[in-house]
């Protein structure tokens, strides 16, 4: 978790990635962003992100999208 709360203050260093839970919806992070974090995330943690998974309930917060890593590296 720690890698991907990185990855994210990368990107936007004044939100609070531990509590903020709509980052897609109140438009916190665009889709350039989330391109930068699924390559981002495919370095860190070697998953690929599926498009059917790039949807907004796994991009709102941080844990929904460590969730979604976790889930792909059981795969």
């Amino acid at each position: 978790m720690d890698a991907l709360l990185e990855i994210l203050t990368n990107l936007h260093p004044e939100v609070d990635f531990e509590t903020c839970s709509t980052l897609v919806d109140d438009k916190i992070i665009d889709s350039f962003d989330i391109v930068t974090i699924i390559s981002e995330i495919n370095e860190e943690y070697d998953v690929v992100i599926p498009a059917e998974e790039i949807v907004p309930d796994n991009f709102n917060s941080a844990q929904a999208l460590y969730q979604l890593i976790q889930r792909l590296e059981d795969e």
